[in-house]
């Protein structure tokens, strides 16, 4: 497929490429890199996004720190990006340095402007103990939504073995939420896939998952897995929740407790 089109008597700019994308399009591309491996997809991405038009998003993730082994080694030139919720795993900082020094990249921040205790003063103590959803968006959609204000693509780390709300997800995809094209490169992968591309590559990646820990969001509302639990268990426990919404077509709304 080339985007090199051209309107009457005027070039078209790569947003108005992107933004006219028919789903028929977008189909077709899904079914060209359904069974490519992640690399070449993004190798795809590098060859037809415009310098500085795609970034990456990372939670630091094994699925993560993989696919920003794989982007980096493709076109450093790609800017990665993390959602910076102020309460993150020790862990989970440390990693984010050390994934800068092994690569020589700068992985970009964006947070909330609300601090946590302008958080406690609107909203009470301990927001995600009360209103998961609330404090999700706050502190995690809000911030991705401004920061995909500065792209015309994203690209994720989601796998659709990882729940159900992203079972359906395609390689291409457009993303109605953010309103722009969302690349999910490891779509097809399966956990196996992912900690086989760690072990060969040398990867770094967050000491938690070796303590039960199987999907790393924040302090307060992520606990390790127990045996035949699902991956997702650990996050928000208690909660008929697994996802923070950041993937969700819909906006999150308050979730009840499991019990009630």
């Amino acid at each position: 497929m080339c985007f090199c089109v051209f309107a009457v008597g005027r070039s078209v700019s790569w947003m108005e490429l992107v933004m006219n994308l028919s789903p028929e399009e977008i189909r077709s591309l899904n079914d060209r890199f359904e069974t490519e491996h992640p690399g070449r997809i993004l190798e795809w991405v590098s060859e037809m996004f415009p310098v500085g038009s795609i970034a990456m998003a990372t939670g630091f993730g094994a699925e993560g720190v993989a696919l920003i082994d794989m982007t980096v080694s493709i076109d450093k030139g790609i800017p990665v990006f993390y959602l910076d919720t102020d309460v993150l795993f020790p862990e989970t900082y440390k990693l984010r340095g050390e994934l800068e020094k092994k690569y020589g990249i700068r992985i970009i921040r964006y947070a909330t402007n609300i601090t946590l205790a302008q958080q406690v003063e609107l909203h009470g103590e301990k927001l995600w103990e009360r209103n998961p959803d609330l404090c999700c968006n706050i502190r995690k959609v809000e911030p991705l939504r401004e920061a995909l204000r500065n792209y015309s693509g994203w690209i994720t780390a989601i796998r659709r073995e990882q729940s159900p709300f992203r079972a359906n997800a395609g390689v291409v995809e457009w993303d109605k939420k953010f309103d722009l094209l969302k690349i999910n490169p490891l779509a097809a992968w399966t956990k196996k896939d992912v900690w086989k591309y760690i072990a060969e590559h040398d990867v770094p990646y967050n000491p938690l998952y070796d303590k039960r820990y199987t999907s790393i969001g924040c302090v307060h509302c992520t606990t390790p897995v127990g045996a035949g639990e699902d991956e997702r268990a650990g996050r928000w426990r208690g909660f008929r929740k697994n996802e923070c919404g950041l993937h969700l077509a819909e906006p999150l709304t308050a979730q009840g407790r499991d019990n009630q």
